[in-house]
């Protein structure tokens, strides 16, 4: 297996982002061309921070796709090559929501939320 590159994990993160804003807002009923000028604005970008983290939380602890990963052909594995489990996926998760520790990243492409996870995105 070969170590993901940064254009195919950002662009699995925008579509996994982009499917839990279009759930998000058919939940709340907000219209996207207003903006943050209608008043389920904040609503719906709470729950699509939340529907967000559910997704990538749940799908990388089972499987270690989410959509967007299946869509590019990367997974999350655990560097024994496993599936990272629901704590591994917890954590990574949660770190991953800081953005910052997914910016930081080793001469492997492991950013810190995958290198505390010890975790690594590869190509299927």
């Amino acid at each position: 297996m070969s170590v993901a590159p940064m254009i195919r994990r950002l662009a699995a993160l925008v579509v996994d982002w982009v499917v839990c804003e279009l759930i998000a807002t058919l939940v709340t009923g907000h219209n996207l061309g207003n903006g943050a000028s209608d008043p389920r604005y904040f609503s719906t970008q709470f729950l699509t921070l939340a529907l967000f983290a559910v997704e990538v939380w749940l799908l990388t602890a089972i499987s270690g796709l989410t959509i967007g990963k299946r869509l590019f052909n990367i997974r999350v594995v655990r560097t024994d090559g496993g599936v990272p489990g629901f704590a591994w996926a917890a954590l990574r998760t949660l770190l991953l929501l800081f953005v910052v520790p997914a910016l930081l990243s080793d001469r492997d492409l492991r950013g810190l939320h995958d290198r505390a996870a010890d975790t690594i995105v590869v190509r299927t």
